[in-house]
């Protein structure tokens, strides 16, 4: 029997959807999670919050009728229970096993893959650009992407391909046409949904790079996605249909302007994205709570010099930039504080109070960033080949991504005393 093979249990269980968990969380609300995926499954990725007691035990120790009672006994029996697993199946069946011998419990709809389905807009309110500016916030995996809106237009930067219906949406229901959708870099832990965007909808704009101006290439009718040139000699298939993002060059939406700005290091195509002067949103270059790691692209023996580029890039391109200039990276981690307006968000002069990474000389942060990175993303070469277009997926397109991002060095070493 496997996960998805269980009978609906006979006894009633209460289902609880994805966003109704969400809530209860960050409510910090006292929740009991008996997670019944697998020991592997559970170690990769779990829901992981102050507010959560997570217990782990597989679906299969509830199969015989006489339940171990040391299981039981791992289980409290003075509170709800919310179990989930990798769909629903598993926990529904858990559930109704533990519903029989008394235990108040109920289930996850769609288990994680239902978790992985919730995706926020928050407006950033500490930004004054030109527009309105959101950040998107993906929990399960800590993604990250920013949605600019300036009179009827609107631009996307970092959009996750699961998602890209929720973009469009979004921008008509603020009174706006997307515009635009930027990638940062070449992703190595989701499916970007720049091509899935690019031609859909409509588009009224233009770009310079300060002395050039380029017509819209979609004779005015749709989104235009836009990729780092930087990025295009690792191996993009469909650059020639897409628009590339030199240093410098600048993207009208609305009165607002989007510059790019070449920081290599953690891909050698790397490249942020300065919005309304206000906000660098910078990929996987910089976060709030750390910095980038430098060994997904050329691997272990690439890393040091990868790690010389991002400390030359952060230092002259990032850390020169007013202070009060707001950074929003691509992802989060489960220790990153959210700023008052409830986005992972920070100016550069908080960063650099906060993060000793960013004021050591360069030998020093080359040795500490290298020294206890996390393992990387899972599927991460299979979903690079992917992002360049190299490898096609359909049906497991949204499983391939599932689990966290693991693209920043270890948070742990990097923050100040």
């Amino acid at each position: 029997m496997t996960p998805d093979d269980f009978p609906t249990p006979e006894t009633d269980v209460e289902t609880v959807s994805p966003d109704a968990l969400k809530e209860r969380v960050d409510a910090d609300a006292d929740l009991t999670i008996l997670d019944a995926r697998m020991h592997s499954e559970y170690d990769e990725w779990h829901i992981d919050d102050e507010s959560v007691t997570s217990i782990n035990v597989p679906y299969f120790e509830f199969l015989d009728d006489e339940i171990d009672a040391d299981v039981l006994g791992r289980i409290p029996d003075d509170r709800t229970v919310t179990v989930l697993c990798a769909k629903g199946g598993a926990s529904e069946f858990v559930a109704g096993a533990l519903a029989d011998r008394g235990y108040e419990v109920n289930h996850l709809e769609d288990g994680m893959n239902g978790w992985a389905s919730i995706y926020e807009r928050v407006r950033v309110s500490n930004y004054d650009g030109p527009g309105t500016l959101y950040q998107y916030q993906r929990p399960s995996s800590g993604c990250l992407g920013y949605l600019l809106v300036d009179g009827d237009e609107a631009a996307i930067v970092d959009p996750l391909r699961a998602f890209t219906d929720r973009y469009r949406d979004d921008a008509e229901e603020l009174g706006a046409a997307l515009t635009y959708a930027f990638d940062t870099h070449i992703h190595a832990d989701h499916l970007s949904g720049v091509r899935a965007l690019h031609g859909s909808g409509s588009s009224r704009t233009g770009r310079s790079d300060g002395d050039r101006d380029f017509d819209h290439d979609l004779d005015g009718e749709g989104v235009e996605g836009v990729i780092p040139a930087a990025a295009v000699d690792r191996g993009v298939t469909y650059a020639d249909e897409l628009t590339t993002a030199a240093d410098g060059d600048t993207f009208a939406v609305g009165d607002a302007t989007i510059e790019a700005v070449y920081t290599p290091g953690h891909t050698t195509g790397m490249t942020s994205y300065l919005i309304g002067d206000s906000l660098l949103a910078t990929g996987d270059g910089l976060f709030v709570e750390s910095v980038a790691r430098p060994d997904l692209e050329e691997g272990d023996e690439g890393a040091p010099d990868a790690a010389r580029t991002l400390y030359d890039s952060l230092q002259t391109r990032v850390l020169s930039l007013p202070s009060d200039t707001l950074v929003g990276g691509a992802h989060y981690s489960d220790v990153a504080e959210p700023a008052g307006d409830g986005t992972y968000t920070a100016t550069i002069g908080e960063l650099k109070a906060q993060m000793a990474a960013l004021t050591m000389d360069e030998d020093d942060f080359v040795e500490l960033i290298l020294s206890d990175m996390p393992p990387r993303p899972a599927n991460y070469e299979e979903i690079i080949a992917t992002n360049l277009g190299q490898h096609a997926v359909d049906d497991e397109a949204f499983t391939l991504e599932l689990g966290p991002n693991n693209c920043a060095a270890s948070h742990e070493s990097l923050a100040g005393d």
